[in-house]
């Protein structure tokens, strides 16, 4: 049976990520409204401004209802913005940003700097032999993991790549490289489901 990713298109990376879908040979639906989010399996959320992404999710009547999904175990794959929005708690977040809570992790926005601190890094992901060339832009950092979630990289110490059953969230851009491995791991929650 064929499955359908959503990728969340409000703001942010979120063609890259159709691309690099495409490429694996999964049908991507761009998801700006609930009758996009009706059509699909699985979702995408991108990076690009938490906090604009959280409002964004609000006025156009989505965040409710990708909620809904969530709740029945729709999975989801978040990166930079799309893990902060995923996150239990965001501690440096507005007082009008919302997070879904569907990964028991705290973070904190932008903690590797502004944009000119971004940087790329090779990093070793569980399971795999080869490492992955990692792209941080203004990236989350995760300052508390829960029990129930499985820490897949870090970089240094810091968690970057964690999954807690069908929610998979990343610190980085893994749509900005030419390496597919993290968005087929993903896929392979869809197995799972």
């Amino acid at each position: 049976m064929s499955r359908v990713v959503g990728v969340l298109a409000l703001q942010g990376a979120f063609e890259a990520h159709q691309h690099v879908l495409r490429d694996l040979g999964v049908e991507t639906v761009q998801v700006r409204t609930s009758a996009d989010l009706e059509l699909v399996d699985a979702l995408v959320m991108p990076g690009g401004e938490s906090t604009t992404m959280s409002h964004l999710l609000q006025t156009s009547g989505l965040f409710d209802a990708i909620d809904a999904r969530l709740k029945q175990g729709m999975p989801v794959f978040g990166t930079c913005a799309g893990m902060i929005l995923l996150a239990k708690v965001v501690l440096d977040g507005r007082s009008d940003q919302r997070s879904f809570g569907a990964i028991d992790i705290d973070v904190k926005r932008n903690a590797y700097g502004r944009q000119i601190d971004s940087f790329e890094t090779d990093i070793a992901l569980d399971g795999l032999v080869d490492d992955f060339h990692a792209v941080f832009i203004r990236a989350p950092q995760v300052s508390r993991i829960g029990e129930d979630v499985t820490v897949l990289a870090r970089h240094k110490e810091d968690v970057v790549l964690a999954r807690q059953g069908s929610v998979m969230v990343a610190s980085f851009h893994p749509e900005l490289t030419n390496d597919a491995r993290i968005h087929s791991m993903f896929i392979g929650l869809l197995q799972e489901v």
